[in-house]
Protein backbone atom coordinates (compact mmCIF):
# COMPACT_ATOMS: atom_id res chain seq x y z
CA UNK A 1 0.00 0.00 0.00
CA UNK A 2 1.43 3.44 -0.89
CA UNK A 3 2.64 5.28 2.16
CA UNK A 4 2.94 2.06 4.18
CA UNK A 5 5.99 1.12 6.26
CA UNK A 6 7.67 -1.76 4.49
CA UNK A 7 10.04 -2.60 7.35
CA UNK A 8 13.82 -2.83 7.45
CA UNK A 9 16.03 -3.34 4.39
CA UNK A 10 19.58 -4.49 4.98
CA UNK A 11 22.55 -3.62 2.76
CA UNK A 12 22.17 -6.78 0.68
CA UNK A 13 18.50 -6.06 -0.08
CA UNK A 14 19.35 -2.46 -0.95
CA UNK A 15 22.19 -3.61 -3.16
CA UNK A 16 20.05 -6.04 -5.10
CA UNK A 17 17.37 -3.38 -5.63
CA UNK A 18 19.99 -0.96 -6.93
CA UNK A 19 21.59 -3.49 -9.26
CA UNK A 20 18.22 -4.48 -10.69
CA UNK A 21 17.38 -0.87 -11.55
CA UNK A 22 20.83 -0.27 -12.97
CA UNK A 23 20.51 -3.23 -15.38
CA UNK A 24 23.42 -4.90 -13.58
CA UNK A 25 21.52 -7.98 -12.42
CA UNK A 26 20.37 -8.64 -15.95
CA UNK A 27 21.41 -6.73 -19.05
CA UNK A 28 18.71 -4.96 -21.02
CA UNK A 29 17.83 -5.01 -24.70
CA UNK A 30 16.84 -1.32 -24.52
CA UNK A 31 18.76 1.09 -26.72
CA UNK A 32 21.35 3.51 -25.33
CA UNK A 33 19.05 6.54 -25.45
CA UNK A 34 16.48 4.80 -23.26
CA UNK A 35 19.12 3.61 -20.80
CA UNK A 36 20.80 7.03 -20.60
CA UNK A 37 17.41 8.60 -19.92
CA UNK A 38 16.51 6.02 -17.27
CA UNK A 39 19.82 6.56 -15.45
CA UNK A 40 19.56 10.34 -15.61
CA UNK A 41 22.83 10.38 -17.54
CA UNK A 42 26.27 8.87 -17.07
CA UNK A 43 29.19 10.73 -15.58
CA UNK A 44 31.52 11.53 -18.44
CA UNK A 45 34.29 13.97 -17.59
CA UNK A 46 36.98 11.39 -18.42
CA UNK A 47 36.64 11.03 -22.18
CA UNK A 48 35.72 8.77 -23.78
CA UNK A 49 35.64 5.49 -21.85
CA UNK A 50 33.20 5.87 -18.91
CA UNK A 51 29.88 6.34 -20.77
CA UNK A 52 30.68 3.69 -23.36
CA UNK A 53 31.83 1.15 -20.79
CA UNK A 54 28.93 2.04 -18.51
CA UNK A 55 26.46 1.19 -21.26
CA UNK A 56 28.40 -1.91 -22.27
CA UNK A 57 27.96 -3.33 -18.76
CA UNK A 58 24.20 -2.78 -18.97
CA UNK A 59 23.11 -3.40 -22.59
CA UNK A 60 23.13 -6.64 -24.56
CA UNK A 61 24.68 -6.24 -27.98
CA UNK A 62 25.90 -2.69 -27.35
CA UNK A 63 28.45 -1.34 -29.86
CA UNK A 64 30.50 1.87 -29.88
CA UNK A 65 28.64 3.03 -32.99
CA UNK A 66 25.32 3.01 -31.15
CA UNK A 67 26.42 5.75 -28.73
CA UNK A 68 28.62 7.58 -31.21
CA UNK A 69 25.61 7.91 -33.49
CA UNK A 70 23.56 9.49 -30.69
CA UNK A 71 26.29 12.04 -29.97
CA UNK A 72 26.97 12.91 -33.60
CA UNK A 73 23.26 13.29 -34.34
CA UNK A 74 22.95 15.58 -31.28
CA UNK A 75 20.51 13.30 -29.46
CA UNK A 76 22.97 13.00 -26.57
CA UNK A 77 25.37 15.62 -25.26
CA UNK A 78 28.05 16.16 -22.60
CA UNK A 79 27.32 19.00 -20.18
CA UNK A 80 27.93 19.96 -16.53
CA UNK A 81 24.94 18.76 -14.49
CA UNK A 82 24.73 16.61 -11.35
CA UNK A 83 27.29 17.60 -8.72
CA UNK A 84 28.64 20.10 -11.22
CA UNK A 85 30.38 17.30 -13.13
CA UNK A 86 30.22 16.48 -16.84
CA UNK A 87 27.45 14.03 -17.67
CA UNK A 88 26.37 12.45 -20.92
CA UNK A 89 22.61 12.96 -21.12
CA UNK A 90 19.85 12.93 -23.68
CA UNK A 91 19.17 16.20 -25.46
CA UNK A 92 15.86 16.49 -23.62
CA UNK A 93 17.51 16.10 -20.20
CA UNK A 94 20.19 18.58 -21.17
CA UNK A 95 17.59 21.23 -21.91
CA UNK A 96 15.47 20.59 -18.82
CA UNK A 97 17.94 19.56 -16.11
CA UNK A 98 20.43 22.37 -16.68
CA UNK A 99 18.00 25.10 -15.54
CA UNK A 100 17.14 23.02 -12.48
CA UNK A 101 20.80 22.57 -11.53
CA UNK A 102 21.87 26.12 -12.39
CA UNK A 103 21.86 27.26 -8.71
CA UNK A 104 24.30 24.47 -7.85
CA UNK A 105 26.73 25.58 -10.55
CA UNK A 106 26.52 29.20 -9.50
CA UNK A 107 27.18 28.21 -5.88
CA UNK A 108 30.24 26.22 -6.93
CA UNK A 109 31.46 29.21 -8.94
CA UNK A 110 31.19 31.50 -5.91
CA UNK A 111 32.92 28.97 -3.68
CA UNK A 112 35.84 28.23 -6.00
CA UNK A 113 36.36 31.45 -7.94
CA UNK A 114 34.50 34.09 -5.94
CA UNK A 115 37.59 36.09 -4.93
CA UNK A 116 39.01 36.11 -8.44
CA UNK A 117 35.67 37.27 -9.87
CA UNK A 118 34.79 39.86 -7.19
CA UNK A 119 33.40 43.07 -8.66
CA UNK A 120 33.07 41.62 -12.15
CA UNK A 121 29.92 42.17 -14.21
CA UNK A 122 29.00 38.51 -14.68
CA UNK A 123 25.96 39.28 -16.80
CA UNK A 124 28.12 41.13 -19.32
CA UNK A 125 30.67 38.31 -19.26
CA UNK A 126 27.95 35.76 -19.99
CA UNK A 127 26.69 37.78 -22.95
CA UNK A 128 30.17 38.10 -24.42
CA UNK A 129 31.01 34.44 -23.81
CA UNK A 130 27.78 33.31 -25.44
CA UNK A 131 28.54 35.32 -28.56
CA UNK A 132 32.04 33.85 -28.77
CA UNK A 133 31.13 30.16 -28.36
CA UNK A 134 28.09 30.43 -30.62
CA UNK A 135 30.28 31.98 -33.31
CA UNK A 136 32.56 28.94 -33.09
CA UNK A 137 33.06 26.27 -30.40
CA UNK A 138 35.97 27.17 -28.19
CA UNK A 139 38.18 25.45 -25.65
CA UNK A 140 38.20 26.97 -22.18
CA UNK A 141 41.81 28.06 -22.70
CA UNK A 142 40.90 30.01 -25.81
CA UNK A 143 37.67 31.36 -24.35
CA UNK A 144 39.40 32.56 -21.18
CA UNK A 145 42.13 34.29 -23.16
CA UNK A 146 39.58 36.09 -25.36
CA UNK A 147 37.47 37.17 -22.39
CA UNK A 148 40.62 38.50 -20.73
CA UNK A 149 41.32 40.87 -23.63
CA UNK A 150 38.79 43.32 -22.19
CA UNK A 151 39.53 42.23 -18.61
CA UNK A 152 43.33 42.19 -18.50
CA UNK A 153 43.42 42.25 -14.69
CA UNK A 154 41.50 39.01 -14.42
CA UNK A 155 42.58 35.37 -14.42
CA UNK A 156 41.63 33.85 -17.81
CA UNK A 157 40.96 30.44 -16.24
CA UNK A 158 38.50 31.99 -13.78
CA UNK A 159 36.76 33.83 -16.62
CA UNK A 160 36.35 30.58 -18.57
CA UNK A 161 34.98 28.80 -15.51
CA UNK A 162 32.51 31.64 -14.98
CA UNK A 163 31.27 31.10 -18.53
CA UNK A 164 31.00 27.36 -17.86
CA UNK A 165 28.81 27.92 -14.82
CA UNK A 166 26.71 30.78 -16.20
CA UNK A 167 25.99 29.26 -19.61
CA UNK A 168 24.73 25.77 -20.58
CA UNK A 169 27.90 24.81 -22.43
CA UNK A 170 28.04 21.44 -24.17
CA UNK A 171 31.20 19.71 -25.37
CA UNK A 172 31.04 19.13 -29.11
CA UNK A 173 32.36 16.10 -31.03
CA UNK A 174 34.85 14.66 -31.71
CA UNK A 175 35.47 15.10 -27.98
CA UNK A 176 34.16 12.08 -26.14
CA UNK A 177 33.76 9.78 -29.16
CA UNK A 178 35.10 6.24 -28.99
CA UNK A 179 38.25 5.91 -31.08
CA UNK A 180 38.52 9.63 -31.77
CA UNK A 181 40.45 12.43 -30.14
CA UNK A 182 39.76 16.09 -29.91
CA UNK A 183 39.93 19.10 -27.63
CA UNK A 184 37.13 19.89 -25.21
CA UNK A 185 35.49 22.61 -27.29
CA UNK A 186 32.21 24.14 -26.18
CA UNK A 187 29.16 25.91 -27.49
CA UNK A 188 25.78 26.56 -25.92
CA UNK A 189 23.13 23.88 -25.69
CA UNK A 190 20.69 26.16 -27.47
CA UNK A 191 23.03 26.64 -30.45
CA UNK A 192 24.01 22.96 -30.64
CA UNK A 193 20.52 21.52 -30.27
CA UNK A 194 18.63 24.27 -32.08
CA UNK A 195 16.13 24.59 -29.23
CA UNK A 196 15.75 26.80 -26.18
CA UNK A 197 16.18 25.53 -22.65
CA UNK A 198 13.02 23.90 -21.35
CA UNK A 199 11.23 24.79 -18.12
CA UNK A 200 12.97 23.09 -15.22
CA UNK A 201 11.12 19.95 -14.12
CA UNK A 202 9.56 20.06 -10.65
CA UNK A 203 11.69 18.59 -7.90
CA UNK A 204 8.98 16.00 -7.34
CA UNK A 205 9.48 14.59 -10.85
CA UNK A 206 13.24 14.47 -10.43
CA UNK A 207 12.91 12.65 -7.11
CA UNK A 208 10.71 9.99 -8.72
CA UNK A 209 13.17 9.52 -11.56
CA UNK A 210 16.00 9.12 -9.06
CA UNK A 211 14.11 6.49 -7.09
CA UNK A 212 13.35 4.57 -10.28
CA UNK A 213 17.08 4.24 -11.02
CA UNK A 214 18.71 4.39 -7.57
CA UNK A 215 16.10 3.64 -4.88
CA UNK A 216 15.20 2.84 -2.20
CA UNK A 217 16.89 5.98 -0.91
CA UNK A 218 17.04 8.70 1.70
CA UNK A 219 16.88 12.46 1.23
CA UNK A 220 20.64 12.53 1.82
CA UNK A 221 21.12 10.05 -1.03
CA UNK A 222 19.23 12.31 -3.43
CA UNK A 223 21.39 15.26 -2.42
CA UNK A 224 24.57 13.23 -2.95
CA UNK A 225 23.41 12.26 -6.45
CA UNK A 226 22.57 15.71 -7.77
CA UNK A 227 24.11 18.25 -5.39
CA UNK A 228 20.87 20.07 -4.61
CA UNK A 229 19.38 20.14 -1.10
CA UNK A 230 15.84 20.29 0.27
CA UNK A 231 14.86 16.71 -0.53
CA UNK A 232 13.39 15.84 2.87
CA UNK A 233 10.47 18.18 2.20
CA UNK A 234 10.04 16.85 -1.34
CA UNK A 235 9.98 13.22 -0.22
CA UNK A 236 7.65 14.10 2.63
CA UNK A 237 5.26 15.63 0.13
CA UNK A 238 5.47 12.55 -2.10
CA UNK A 239 5.26 10.07 0.79
CA UNK A 240 1.53 9.21 0.40
CA UNK A 241 2.31 7.75 -3.03
CA UNK A 242 5.50 5.99 -1.98
CA UNK A 243 6.40 3.02 0.17
CA UNK A 244 8.63 3.67 3.17
CA UNK A 245 11.39 1.50 4.63
CA UNK A 246 14.16 1.86 7.18
CA UNK A 247 17.76 0.78 6.88
CA UNK A 248 19.60 -0.99 9.67
CA UNK A 249 20.64 2.38 11.12
CA UNK A 250 17.01 3.48 11.33
CA UNK A 251 17.21 5.98 8.47
CA UNK A 252 14.03 6.61 6.47
CA UNK A 253 14.08 5.18 2.96
CA UNK A 254 11.55 5.97 0.23
CA UNK A 255 10.73 4.01 -2.88
CA UNK A 256 8.28 3.63 -5.73
CA UNK A 257 5.63 1.02 -4.86
CA UNK A 258 6.15 -1.08 -7.99
CA UNK A 259 9.93 -0.72 -8.35
CA UNK A 260 11.97 -3.94 -8.33
CA UNK A 261 13.18 -5.10 -4.93
CA UNK A 262 14.60 -8.59 -5.52
CA UNK A 263 15.09 -11.10 -2.78
CA UNK A 264 18.43 -10.41 -1.05
CA UNK A 265 19.59 -13.90 -2.04
CA UNK A 266 19.04 -13.27 -5.76
CA UNK A 267 22.27 -14.22 -7.56
CA UNK A 268 24.25 -11.22 -8.79
CA UNK A 269 26.52 -11.86 -11.79
CA UNK A 270 30.11 -10.69 -11.97
CA UNK A 271 30.25 -7.32 -13.72
CA UNK A 272 32.92 -4.81 -14.73
CA UNK A 273 31.51 -1.40 -13.84
CA UNK A 274 32.87 1.66 -15.65
CA UNK A 275 35.20 4.26 -14.14
CA UNK A 276 33.28 7.14 -12.51
CA UNK A 277 30.06 5.12 -12.67
CA UNK A 278 27.14 6.71 -10.84
CA UNK A 279 26.47 3.31 -9.27
CA UNK A 280 29.17 4.28 -6.74
CA UNK A 281 28.55 8.03 -6.61
CA UNK A 282 24.83 8.46 -6.03
CA UNK A 283 24.24 7.56 -2.37
CA UNK A 284 25.35 9.11 0.88
CA UNK A 285 25.85 5.56 2.19
CA UNK A 286 27.59 3.59 -0.55
CA UNK A 287 27.92 0.35 1.40
CA UNK A 288 25.02 -1.26 -0.45
CA UNK A 289 27.55 -1.97 -3.22
CA UNK A 290 30.91 -0.61 -1.99
CA UNK A 291 32.37 -2.01 1.24
CA UNK A 292 33.83 0.87 3.23
CA UNK A 293 37.17 -0.90 3.55
CA UNK A 294 37.53 -0.83 -0.25
CA UNK A 295 36.30 2.73 -0.84
CA UNK A 296 39.80 4.33 -0.71
CA UNK A 297 41.06 1.74 -3.18
CA UNK A 298 38.41 2.66 -5.75
CA UNK A 299 37.99 6.39 -5.04
CA UNK A 300 41.47 7.89 -4.99
CA UNK A 301 42.58 11.04 -3.20
CA UNK A 302 42.98 12.92 -6.48
CA UNK A 303 39.33 12.42 -7.40
CA UNK A 304 39.70 9.42 -9.71
CA UNK A 305 37.03 6.71 -9.50
CA UNK A 306 38.43 3.47 -10.88
CA UNK A 307 36.53 0.86 -12.81
CA UNK A 308 35.07 -1.65 -10.34
CA UNK A 309 34.83 -5.43 -10.31
CA UNK A 310 31.50 -6.54 -8.84
CA UNK A 311 31.30 -10.01 -7.29
CA UNK A 312 28.07 -11.13 -5.61
CA UNK A 313 26.78 -7.58 -5.90
CA UNK A 314 29.70 -5.90 -4.11
CA UNK A 315 32.88 -4.18 -5.26
CA UNK A 316 35.64 -6.78 -4.96
CA UNK A 317 38.39 -5.21 -7.04
CA UNK A 318 39.25 -2.67 -9.70
CA UNK A 319 39.94 -2.98 -13.41
CA UNK A 320 41.31 -0.94 -16.28
CA UNK A 321 41.11 -0.97 -20.06
CA UNK A 322 44.33 0.31 -21.64
CA UNK A 323 45.78 0.65 -25.10
CA UNK A 324 43.57 3.25 -26.76
CA UNK A 325 45.22 4.46 -29.95
CA UNK A 326 47.83 1.69 -29.97
CA UNK A 327 45.80 -1.23 -31.26
CA UNK A 328 47.17 -3.35 -28.41
CA UNK A 329 44.32 -3.44 -25.91
CA UNK A 330 44.54 -4.98 -22.46
CA UNK A 331 42.19 -5.40 -19.53
CA UNK A 332 43.85 -5.61 -16.13
CA UNK A 333 41.78 -6.95 -13.23
CA UNK A 334 42.97 -6.27 -9.68
CA UNK A 335 40.98 -8.32 -7.13
CA UNK A 336 41.18 -7.10 -3.54
CA UNK A 337 40.92 -10.67 -2.19
CA UNK A 338 41.33 -14.10 -3.79
CA UNK A 339 38.52 -14.97 -6.20
CA UNK A 340 36.74 -18.28 -6.35
CA UNK A 341 37.43 -20.10 -9.61
CA UNK A 342 33.90 -19.49 -10.92
CA UNK A 343 34.13 -15.77 -10.16
CA UNK A 344 37.56 -15.50 -11.77
CA UNK A 345 36.26 -17.27 -14.87
CA UNK A 346 33.26 -14.93 -14.97
CA UNK A 347 35.52 -11.88 -14.57
CA UNK A 348 37.67 -13.13 -17.45
CA UNK A 349 34.57 -13.55 -19.62
CA UNK A 350 33.49 -10.00 -18.82
CA UNK A 351 36.99 -8.71 -19.60
CA UNK A 352 37.00 -10.54 -22.93
CA UNK A 353 33.63 -8.96 -23.67
CA UNK A 354 35.24 -5.54 -23.10
CA UNK A 355 38.12 -6.43 -25.41
CA UNK A 356 35.70 -7.52 -28.13
CA UNK A 357 33.90 -4.20 -27.74
CA UNK A 358 37.17 -2.27 -27.99
CA UNK A 359 38.34 -3.97 -31.13
CA UNK A 360 38.60 -7.71 -30.77
CA UNK A 361 42.31 -8.04 -29.97
CA UNK A 362 44.14 -7.89 -26.67
CA UNK A 363 44.88 -9.73 -23.46
CA UNK A 364 43.36 -10.11 -20.04
CA UNK A 365 45.67 -9.83 -17.03
CA UNK A 366 44.91 -10.66 -13.41
CA UNK A 367 47.09 -9.07 -10.76
CA UNK A 368 47.73 -10.91 -7.50
CA UNK A 369 44.94 -10.42 -4.98
CA UNK A 370 45.50 -8.02 -2.13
Amino acid sequence: MPGADGGVLGPRALGRALLARQHLLERTADGPAAVIGHLGGLQAQAAPQPPYLGLLARIDGFTPEALTGLIESRRAVRIALQRGTIHLVTAEDCLSLRPLLQPLLERQLRTTYGKRLAGLDLDALAVEARALVEEEPRTFQRLGAELAVTRPDRDPAALAQAARCLLPLVQVPPRGLWGHGGPAAHTTAEAWLGRPLAPAPPLDALALRYLAAFGPATAADLQKWCGLGGWAAVLGRLAPGLVAFRDEQGRQLYDLPDAPRPDPDTPAPVRLVAPFDNLLLSHADRTRVLPEAYRPRVMTQNGIVLGSLLVDGLVAGSWQLAGEGTGAWSVTVRPFAPLARADRDAARAEAERVLAFAGGHGEVRFEAAG
